[in-house]
Parts: C-alpha cells; structure tokens; sequence
C-alpha cells in the first residue's frame, strides 16, 4: 500500500492488542519504533507521510494513539493532526490520542501541538522506556475517559441510555418515521416488598434482556425511572405493530418472573404502555413526550396491561382533578388478595390509626404475636422456616388485615374488624396449617389480645 507498512508483533493480533500509528518519514525511527512497539504487545502501522495517513483513515477505521513527527516534508505533523481533527468531527468520531514526535526543544512547538488537541511529546532520539510508558500514560487516561462517559450515559443496570442521555439523544432520532413511546411496569414495587430488591433487580435485568430482544432493528431504549423507560421504534407506523409488540412483551415479563420467583407468583406484573407516531408536523420532542406519557396514564388509568395511541380525543378529554389523579396514583386495584405487610415504622402509624377508628366508631380487632422456636433445628433451616412463615401468614390472612415482621422469628398480626367468636377460627387455619407441613422443623407459639370499645 502507498507509503503504508504493518508491524505485528510474533503473537497474532488480538481484539484487546492496542493498534498505534506511527508516522514518520525517516525509516530507521519507524522500524524502531515499530520493534518496539510489537515487543510490548502492540499491533503496529507505520506510514512514511502524513498525506498517507490521511489518505488511509477515509476507510473510518483510525487507531487507538497515532505517533506523529512534526518535521515531514510535504504535509507536516501540525497539518497532518488539523486534518485528522477535522475527519472526526465530520465522521461524529471522538478524538484519537495523539503524541508528537520531535527533535525541537523549542517550547513554541510543543504549545502549539497542545493548542491542536496533542495528548504528549516525546523527544527524539527516545527512550524505549519512556516511549512504552508514555504510550500506556495516554492510552489509560483515554480508556478511563471512555469509562466516565459511558458511566454518565449508560443505565448500568440494563445497559440502556439513562435519563440524561435519552433527553439529549432522543430529540434527534425522531425526525424518520416511527413510533415513540413510554413503558412503565405495573406492580413492580410489590416485587422489591415481597421478594426483595436484589429480586427487583433482576426482574429489571430480564425485562431489559426481553425488550433489547424483541426491538426492531435500529431501536433505541433508555430507563428514564426506576421501572420506567422511554423506546423510539423505528417504520413502527401502525398500531396494531406497536400493539403486538407490547403484547410480546407481556408474556414473556410473565414467563420471566415465573421463572425467577416461583410459578405460583400472583403478582399482576404487566407493562403499560403509551404511544405517539412520529415525526408529527411542528411538534417538538418534548411535546411528544409529553402526548406518550398522556396515553401511559390512560392505559394505567383504565387497569389493563397494553398500549393506548395518542389521539385528539385525550387531549380533548376533561382534565382530572388533583384529588382525582391522587387518588388513582394511591388507589389499591394492582395490591394482590392477601394481607398487607409493613415495616415497623408504617405498621405503627397503621396501627395507631385503627385503635383510634375502633374506639370511635365502635369497632373491633384482635392482636396476635406468633413466634417461632426450636430446640434442636438446624440454624440454616430454621432461619428458612421463619421466611416461609412469613409467605405463609399471607396465604392465611385477609386482604383486610396487617402484619410486620417484628424480629427474624417474631410476627406482629392485626385482625381489623373482627367479632371475638371468629378469632380462634383464624387462629386454628394459620397454626393447623403450618403444622401440617413444617411442624416437624419447629414450634409456633402465638400470643393474643382482643381490642373493643369496652377494653
């Protein structure tokens, strides 16, 4: 190739092998540098001109650090770099390291280099050690760049574009025909109460895998909240597409969560979502952010796992009150038929306000502490004894009552609105129960208290 020669090293040439450009016109420097170079493990391309170089990097695939003498006849190293800058920004490419090469001592060049955008200098005649040692200097600093922009775009988590990034990214890709639109996941937070938030954690995990799956190709996608994202479709121009593309995604979710916490998981997980065809005339990003989100709150408004299409018809529609939109943000339609656990601190605000409503309004209840003991159990099982203690006061209970978890071994339950008559009923199917499966791993004691009016 024109004014082009390759280096390689005696081992082949590996995705992690670093690939430095030397560009030089005395030959000795090149084979040197080159010898070098592959000894300490790089892949190396001398070229003997800067126009050579050039000429090669129209191909767009540049280096990872260029080596570049200032003194070349022809086009120089000051040159040869204005080009190389102005190819990137053209491309969109970031910036390749650059080292000059030179004999100067003179300071001016060494300023002017740095002006250009020069990562170092390194002084002919040089160093082997240096040289090696510079390279790695400049190739650390770049790699650790690239970490802190990727850190500060990408969600780690799912690998998608976080808030930030869909926000400066996203208003640019929708000027091609597509669709745009906001998916938020139903009942997720009962994931993170009942199962944990490492299982939280990995429910999000798979449902990322499943969308980066199923999106067309060219798709983009960013996590915009905790278990909300924002996807840009591209040529997704009919509802019925964008439909069977949320449906998709639904039944794997449900396959996926099966999977991870048990097929006899009843959490209503489901993903909602709301859309807008783009581009749409004299309407900015943010406006079709905003029409995307309008049509996510009817779908959640309306109960349904699915999508809902923008239409003038929403915009037109009444607009809800504050009490209205609080009310359905707090409402209890995706809270499964069991019994509500709370942490000890909102357990104690429940708790007070009950006392105080059955007081007054003559009410009844009954408190129940359940602790679990063993004398000779095995520590590991029976610490599982106490968690599937916990599962099991869920399946007992009533959707109407409440329970926290007091220590590892100790339940504090409260029986809302309940006649005396009945107590020992609700007592005799949690304790009868437990027995029956898990009475040989451990003793259940329950302690009781009835509250009225009167007491």
């Amino acid at each position: 190739m024109h004014g082009m020669q390759e280096v390689t090293g005696s081992s082949p040439a590996s995705s992690s092998m670093k690939w430095i450009v030397i560009v030089d016109d005395d030959a000795v420097n090149l084979q040197v540098a080159g010898h070098l170079l592959s000894k300490a493990g790089m892949r190396v391309t001398a070229f003997k001109s800067g126009q050579a170089f050039i000429d090669q990097i129209a191909s767009g695939n540049l280096p990872d650090l260029v080596l570049l003498d200032i003194r070349m006849p022809g086009m120089d190293g000051f040159e040869t770099l204005n080009l190389l800058r102005e190819y990137e920004r053209s491309a969109g490419l970031e910036e390749t390291p650059v080292i000059f090469l030179t004999a100067d001592e003179d300071s001016g060049y060494e300023n002017r280099g740095f002006a250009l955008g020069a990562s170092d200098y390194v002084h002919k005649p040089f160093d082997p050690t240096i040289l090696i040692r510079r390279i790695r200097n400049v190739l650390n600093k770049q790699e650790r760049i690239s970490e802190l922009m990727t850190e500060a775009t990408i969600d780690k988590l799912t690998g998608f574009l976080n808030k930030a990034a869909v926000t400066e990214h996203f208003p640019s890709l929708i000027g091609e025909p597509g669709c745009l639109m906001m998916v938020d996941l139903d009942s997720f937070k009962l994931v993170n109460d009942l199962y944990g938030h490492d299982m939280g954690d990995r429910l999000l995990i798979a449902f990322a895998n499943i969308m980066r799956e199923e999106m067309p190709e060219g798709g983009e996608c960013g996590r915009v909240g905790g278990d909300e994202f924002t996807l840009l479709l591209p040529w997704v121009t009919e509802e019925h597409v964008a439909a069977d593309f949320i449906d998709i995604i639904n039944r794997h979710l449900l396959e996926a969560a099966r999977k991870l916490m048990g097929e006899d998981m009843d959490i209503p997980l489901g993903a909602s979502a709301g859309a807008v065809f783009v581009p749409a005339k004299d309407t900015d990003y943010d406006e079709l952010i905003r029409r995307a989100d309008k049509a996510l709150y009817v779908t959640k408004r309306d109960g349904t796992h699915g999508l809902r299409i923008y239409s003038e018809m929403m915009a037109n529609e009444h607009a809800e009150s504050d009490l209205q939109k609080l009310s359905a943000i707090l409402g209890e339609r995706n809270i499964p038929d069991k019994a509500y656990e709370l942490d000890r601190n909102a357990f104690a605000y429940v708790y007070q306000f009950v006392i105080r409503y059955i007081t007054r309004n003559h009410q009844n209840a009954c408190k129940l502490l359940f602790t679990i003991t063993a004398d000779e159990a095995d520590e590991k099982k029976y610490h599982e004894a106490c968690d599937l203690f916990d599962e099991h006061l869920k399946q007992c209970l009533r959707k109407s009552d409440v329970y926290t978890r007091n220590s590892a071994n100790q339940f504090f339950v409260f029986l809302t609105d309940i006649r005396q008559e009945y107590i020992h009923t609700v007592i005799e199917k949690i304790v009868d129960r437990w027995y029956e499966q898990y009475g040989h791993l451990v003793k259940l004691n329950y302690e009781t208290e009835y509250v009225s009016m009167e007491s």
